[in-house]
């Protein structure tokens, strides 16, 4: 059973996933507007990626004798100025959902919450990967710059992206 501070922080970290599954959503939005459906295709595969690390957790909560606690969510950004904010504001979301997964690790580790550590140590190697695909796809359009074309082969690219695939 978790500790009441490791609960209280899963349950923070459910939250942070399901709202993570929001902003993709509404960044799957911006790119479909923009007639961009690869890129949308490509956040939308995020979304559903999200919502199953806040299942993940949801469950071990379950699992393990803990008490989910589920949160009001944040209303996601809907302006953007360009494709290439988009995937930068991403990467920075990522980068806080990483800080979020290694606080919560070093918490367990203070609790001595062991099946907790073996969760997070998925965690933390799952926002490795995260981190270096959405700074591939940033390195790829600075690249392009402002080719239209090269923007489109991207976007051809992205929408090539199936499930349980980066």
């Amino acid at each position: 059973m978790p500790t009441k501070a490791v609960e209280a922080a899963i349950n923070d970290q459910i939250a942070m996933e399901l709202e993570s599954a929001y902003i993709y959503l509404a960044m799957a939005a911006y790119f479909d507007e923009h007639n961009l459906p690869g890129f949308s295709h490509w956040m939308r595969m995020q979304h559903l990626e999200e919502q199953a690390h806040a299942m993940k957790l949801f469950d071990f909560m379950l699992d393990n004798g803990g008490h989910v606690v589920l949160k009001a969510l944040g209303k996601p950004p809907s302006q953007f100025k360009s494709p290439l904010q988009v995937m930068k504001q991403s990467l920075k979301h990522e980068q806080k959902v990483t800080t979020a997964i290694t606080n919560l690790y070093e918490l367990s580790v203070e609790e001595k919450d062991y099946p907790a550590q073996i969760l997070l140590q998925w965690f933390i190697s799952e926002q490795t990967e995260e981190e270096k695909t959405v700074s591939d796809i940033i390195a790829q359009m600075q690249l392009v710059g402002d080719s239209g074309s090269g923007l489109l082969l991207i976007d051809q690219q992205l929408g090539g992206r199936t499930e349980g695939e980066e």
